[in-house]
């Protein structure tokens, strides 16, 4: 994009905020009274806006000279109409849209910068804080399309029916089955395993790693909870299927069985509660950089990520349960990660989503929540539950139960084992929940 002559494109904004509503009301909430050189021009412009807003139509010159107060006010708007004389009438709409976005995004770093070198000055610099101020900076976004016109364009629907969706399979049927295939492919999902302390979250997230990986996929890991080399340990024994204890001396096994693995799989350490979702994207991006598409990412876990936002537990989680799922959206690939669930649903045969910690937010943004739970009988028979208990791509309610080898950590369904079918109960538990 070619440089943006700001003072003339000022010009331009204003002209345009006074002669089309529409473009007016796409970017009235990105622009701020400081974006203005001249206070008298910015004030106009402030005039223009709540006068729209309230009567929904733009004034006329003699309605904006009826509001002017100042002679400064009035001589700035006698040399600013004087001014749309300079300008292009016929102005490309994309081209006017895409110098918009840019101008602003322009003035909003600027007066960003301004803003963090006052913290600076004062010592109230937050590193955090800093970047969630220049990645809001950032994301400005001139909505211009108007969507599907449904009963117009008919054809487009039946395309995208008739076509098939990708997945990327769990390697477990019963998952497989209820998303419709695996996890999707292009992305825009972000799906949850929620379990209690120390019940095989990270073994289960490691083995969703590894068998994405098998189907010749990358996979991100990124690890908030243990050292890479041990991740690494582990996923390197659910490979071999040599135990974690006689991995000593198993050199050429495991070479050779690494070797043998289509995909690629790229394990980051950081530590808890340090890391936001902004610098989780800058992380991520760094693949782009160098060519690397990422076909998932594997996140242990949500619980551990930082945020900036909110004064408590659950305005934080909602937070960043929101921003990750929006990350799948940016780098057009599934998030897989979990949850804890809080200390009411530790001894539950069928934990429910109000048993998640801070649930709604979670529940309410997630695609899809797996439970992961034993009860006493599961636990003298070896085995762990998996629960439906959010789907967007499929049912809810069904149950599983797997069987998890801990010499080699591998993850296998069990199905020997047959639970009741309590599916009413949970889709009775998510109706309340929505009411």
């Amino acid at each position: 994009m070619s440089k943006l002559d700001l003072d003339y494109f000022e010009n331009v904004l204003i002209y345009k905020s006074l002669t089309d509503g529409t473009y007016l009301a796409s970017v009235a909430d990105f622009i701020q009274p400081d974006f203005f050189k001249n206070k008298a021009i910015a004030s106009i412009f402030t005039i223009v806006k709540d006068f729209s807003e309230k009567r929904n139509k733009l004034p006329t010159v003699t309605e904006i000279k009826s509001y002017l107060v100042s002679d400064e006010q009035k001589s700035s708007f006698k040399e600013l109409v004087k001014s749309f004389n300079d300008i292009d009438k016929n102005l490309d709409k994309e081209e006017l849209y895409e110098n918009t976005e840019q101008f602003l995004k322009e003035k909003a770093v600027y007066h960003t910068m301004l803003s963090v070198a006052e913290d600076v000055s004062s010592g109230k610099v937050d590193t955090s804080d800093v970047l969630d101020k220049f990645e809001k900076s950032c994301n400005i976004n001139l909505v211009t399309d108007l969507g599907l016109d449904l009963y117009t364009n008919i054809n487009t629907l039946i395309d995208d029916i008739n076509s098939v969706e990708r997945h990327i399979p769990s390697k477990w049927e019963w998952l497989d089955d209820c998303l419709g295939g695996g996890f999707l492919e292009a992305g825009k999902s972000l799906y949850v395993f929620a379990g209690e302390t120390n019940i095989g979250k990270s073994i289960f997230l490691g083995n969703v790693a590894h068998n994405i990986a098998k189907e010749g996929k990358n996979v991100l890991l990124i690890t908030l909870e243990m050292s890479e080399l041990l991740y690494a340990r582990r996923i390197c024994s659910n490979v071999t299927k040599v135990p974690m204890k006689e991995m000593v001396g198993n050199t050429p096994a495991i070479k050779q069985a690494i070797k043998d693995e289509k995909g690629k799989i790229f394990i980051k350490e950081f530590p808890p509660a340090t890391i936001t979702v902004n610098q989780l994207k800058g992380f991520i991006k760094k693949f782009q950089e160098q060519g690397i598409k990422l076909d998932a990412i594997v996140l242990d876990y949500l619980n551990l990520m930082h945020s900036t936002i909110g004064n408590n537990s659950y305005e934080r989680i909602k937070h960043v349960t929101e921003q990750v799922r929006a990350m799948s959206y940016l780098f057009e690939c599934p998030i897989i990660s979990a949850t804890q669930l809080n200390r009411a649903g530790f001894d539950q045969d069928n934990p429910d989503l109000a048993t998640i910690s801070e649930s709604i937010g979670l529940a309410a943004t997630a695609d899809v929540i797996v439970s992961i739970y034993q009860n006493e009988e599961d636990r003298e028979l070896g085995i762990i539950r998996l629960g439906m208990m959010k789907n967007r791509y499929g049912p809810r309610g069904m149950t599983q139960a797997m069987r998890i080898d801990y010499s080699t950590l591998t993850i296998e369904e069990a199905d020997d084992i047959e639970f009741e079918d309590d599916g009413d109960q949970t889709l009775n538990i998510l109706a309340g929940l929505a009411s």
